[in-house]
């Protein structure tokens, strides 16, 4: 079966979906993700969706699930990349996709993630004292 690599950049995960997605190809996305966060103790999941030129309800359920169980594992995840078609498409299939933020490269991506850091270093910094 197919994987969907997922990179470790500094803090963060970085998942690039090129490929149509079907649910054992999401599952497994989710099961993989869910296992790098906890080996690395990322903060952070980025999303690419730029090669997705059309995103169903399935693809937009995955987006919120991956999103809900990395923020249960103390991670932000941040799509990037979406089109404006796919945008209008999530919106009228009523898919708020709670819990994820966006961006609209992956520059901006990860400054959000890197934003998210600083305030759980500053927090951490301010519970020693």
């Amino acid at each position: 079966m197919d994987r969907i690599p997922i990179l470790k950049f500094g803090s963060a995960l970085l998942v690039t979906i090129q490929v149509d997605m079907h649910d054992r190809l999401a599952t497994a996305l989710e099961e993989d993700l869910t296992s790098k966060i906890v080996a690395y103790g990322a903060k952070g999941v980025l999303i690419d969706i730029s090669a997705l030129e059309i995103v169903d309800s399935f693809i937009g359920r995955m987006l919120d699930n991956i999103a809900a169980v990395s923020r249960i594992l103390d991670a932000d995840t941040v799509v990037v990349g979406m089109r404006p078609a796919v945008a209008i498409t999530l919106v009228e299939l009523g898919l708020s996709l709670t819990g994820v933020k966006t961006a609209l490269n992956v520059e901006r991506g990860m400054e959000l993630i890197k934003a998210r850091l600083v305030q759980t270093e500053d927090a951490d910094d301010d519970g020693e004292e």
